[in-house]
């Protein structure tokens, strides 16, 4: 017995002296590569990245690393007493006694290796560290002599370097777990679904438990840990039968999802704009308020579930600061209430029905066909497109005779906004609201004159920002997202004074009482402006307004596109823009806006019958006393009387025949005088002089042509595009 034991540590001592280069090398390696505490800590990166509101707080998280799961670094203070002393009683029960190597349990393992007999094993945690931080030190398939000699060398260096503290911080921190698990954040909000702090004797136990091996089945863990746990506990337990069953339970949950927080699309709009930041662990500051971001939220389910029954689910809200362009609050979607809470309702295209008019009312004002005054009429009208006769109804199917501007944009008229469009046209209302930052897909003619009440698909956000853009005097700029984002130049979409007199308009509470009554939830007690609108067959419907400071946009729908049942505008989304106003004005006031210069005021009246006189606005040159209707349906009044072209109608294709000559095939100009003199109406092909009077034959040519019709001076009343086919004609 003697002489094999002899032997035996004959052959260990050749072995080791035959690893003696390998080692030296090993450790000297290590040794020189031996980070600090600082650097270990300062290169921990998280699994996620985590998404902060403008103060700090912690908006959202979102896992970017599928490979592992990693929590935050959590420094030794905020670790559960009870977890460091299972972690230290599990694998290096006297780690504040020895310096980095246990020679203890060195020989104890020694000696037992040689009579083939199980133990724990001689690692100590500083051994561990040191294989956690350098790879080729790591344990696991690398179980040789030089790993251990090498853990064993670095470890000593450690100590060195290193206090005790720091390098059971770093321990906990850095320990793989089970399954793709690596540290105890994760582990701990995973498990118990908590933070380290608040861990207890038992979860403790089994967490450290898993450590030593890590894909063990449930009851070796459960065991284990009843072990651990007898010998931290002053009174030992009977039986682990309950620490058996609380492990099966911990061991299959998981409750540190993915994805938690109070902005998911945002997060998620915030790394498609900086991918190169979307990395693992990265901190990205947004410019959302935490608190207005959480109200937004509750406001919006509390409505849906008021409309519950109504088949309207889902909804969206943005809050946009007016002159920063900071986004204030982002609410994608009604979260548990959605059967698609992954739609993000801010990005999603929706018909925006009648928040379009303000735009058209003021483009029109802009243009000096109209004045907030001008009286349009609202009756039955058929306008002849290239797609046949366009019916415009208003939405109650009634129609209100002469109305002003005033009342037809704050009460929704829909046919007033269509007879304004025709004197616009589609194409300059499409510019105008391209100016305004609306991405529409299609082009003017696709839409034709629809596009007044809201036919094209565009974002709750552009929508909001072009809103947004009336409130800051017609001039419009992006939005931010990020709080290092440098405020993006503005341009001019807008006549400033044309912007003015809509937002007076839109916080008109007389105007807007015949459609919706003088004690609506559109009225505020602070200064606002608003609109509404309903898609069509209440698909979707719209609260959209500002004060002196905030824009605050609101959607509600279904995200599969389902209609609503009897939920309008006013009735569905603007209770939630009312309780977001009124809760961002609850200290804070909000004023007009002054006047800005070219914008003049004056007393004006009516006709007998319509409507009461008061003091109204005007762009400095359209003022006017008194305003009456012209004879015939569906003209404005006064100076700002405008002509239209009545054919050819907007996007009309012609085909010449090459069989007849080119001087027998006239295509007939005909122009709606709007009460001035025929013979004061001049026409322009192209830029260039083509006749006078209402009536004009003229010989077309092909390619793509615009027909203007301006007035005696020369200025434009109306113009439209047309294109004619067929270059190869006879002579």
């Amino acid at each position: 017995m003697h002489q094999i034991s002899a032997l035996s540590f004959s052959r260990a001592g050749r072995r080791v002296r035959g690893l003696g280069c390998a080692i030296a090398l090993l450790a000297a390696t290590a040794a020189h590569a031996l980070p600090s505490f600082d650097e270990v800590r300062g290169q921990w990166r998280s699994s996620e990245v985590r998404i902060l509101d403008r103060d700090g707080a912690l908006l959202q998280r979102l896992r970017t690393d599928a490979s592992v799961r990693r929590g935050d670094w959590n420094a030794l203070a905020d670790i559960s007493p009870a977890l460091r002393t299972a972690m230290v009683m599990s694998e290096d029960r006297r780690f504040y006694e020895h310096s980095g190597v246990d020679w203890r349990a060195v020989s104890a393992a020694a000696w037992a290796n040689l009579w083939n007999r199980r133990t724990r094993g001689a690692s100590t945690i500083t051994m561990q560290l040191a294989g956690l931080l350098d790879e080729d030190l790591r344990r696991g398939g690398n179980r040789g002599m030089a790993q251990k000699l090498g853990q064993a060398f670095t470890a000593e260096q450690l100590e060195k370097g290193w206090r005790k503290d720091q390098i059971l911080e770093a321990y906990l921190n850095l320990v793989p777990f089970r399954g793709e698990i690596v540290g105890i954040d994760a582990l701990s909000r995973s498990l118990f679904g908590k933070a380290p702090q608040g861990l207890d004797a038992r979860e403790s136990a089994l967490a450290a438990a898993l450590v030593r091996a890590p894909n063990a089945g449930r009851a070796a863990v459960a065991r284990r840990a009843c072990e651990l746990l007898r010998r931290m506990e002053p009174q030992p337990l009977s039986d682990c039968t309950a620490l058996d069953m609380f492990a099966e339970g911990a061991l299959r949950r998981r409750a540190y999802p993915a994805e938690e927080g109070i902005a998911p699309h945002l997060a998620r709009q915030l790394l498609r704009q900086a991918p190169e930041q979307a990395r693992a662990g990265a901190v990205l500051r947004s410019t959302v308020s935490a608190p207005l971001q959480r109200l937004a939220t509750a406001t919006l389910q509390s409505q849906l579930r008021e409309l519950h029954g109504r088949h309207a689910e889902d909804g969206a809200v943005v809050v946009l600061d007016n002159r920063s362009g900071e986004v204030l609050a982002w609410v994608g979607s009604s979260g548990a209430l959605s059967q698609a809470p992954e739609v993000d309702g801010v990005l999603a295209q929706r018909q925006p029905g009648s928040t379009l008019k303000p735009f058209l009312y003021g483009e029109a004002i802009a243009e000096r066909r109209l004045t907030a005054a001008s009286l349009v009429i609202d009756s039955p009208e058929q306008i002849p497109t290239a797609g046949g006769l366009y019916v415009p109804q208003n939405y109650d199917r009634r129609f209100k005779g002469a109305v002003s501007v005033r009342t037809a944009l704050a009460a929704s008229l829909n046919v007033p906004a269509v007879r304004t469009l025709v004197m616009v046209g589609p194409e300059g209302f499409f510019q105008q609201l391209r100016r305004a930052g609306l991405d529409l897909r299609e082009s003017a003619g696709y839409y034709g004159y629809s596009l007044a009440l809201g036919s094209a698909e565009i974002s709750l956000l552009q929508l909001a920002n072009a809103y947004r853009m009336l409130a800051n005097g017609g001039m419009a700029a992006p939005v931010r997202l990020r709080a290092d984002q440098p405020a993006p130049a503005s341009a001019r979409a807008l006549d400033a004074g044309a912007a003015f007199i809509v937002g007076d308009m839109l916080s008109d509470p007389d105007a807007r009482s015949r459609t919706f009554g003088s004690d609506s939830v559109l009225a505020t007690r602070f200064w606002t402006a608003v609109k509404t609108g309903t898609s069509k067959d209440m698909r979707d419907n719209w609260a959209m307004g500002w004060s002196q400071r905030y824009t605050v946009a609101v959607w509600v729908g279904n995200a599969s596109g389902a209609a609503m049942w009897d939920v309008s505008g006013v009735s569905g989304a603007a209770p939630v823009w009312a309780a977001v106003m009124g809760w961002l004005h609850r200290r804070e006031p909000s004023r007009p806006p002054l006047p800005p210069e070219g914008v003049r005021q004056q007393a004006v009246r009516f006709g007998a019958g319509l409507e009461a006189p008061r003091t109204e606005w005007f762009l400095a040159g359209t003022e006017q006393a008194l305003f009456e209707p012209a004879d015939g349906p569906g003209r404005a009044t006064g100076p700002m009387a405008s002509a239209r072209i009545l054919e050819p109608a907007p996007c009309t294709i012609v085909a010449l025949d090459p069989d007849i000559p080119p001087r027998h095939q006239r295509l007939r100009l005909a122009a709606d005088t709007g009460g001035a003199s025929a013979a004061g109406l001049q026409w322009r092909i192209d830029g260039k002089p083509a006749g006078q009077g209402a009536r004009l034959d003229w010989m077309p040519w092909p390619g793509r042509h615009r027909i203007v019709l301006a007035d005696r001076q020369g200025v434009e009343q109306d113009s439209t595009w047309i294109e004619v086919r067929g270059a190869g004609l006879r002579r």
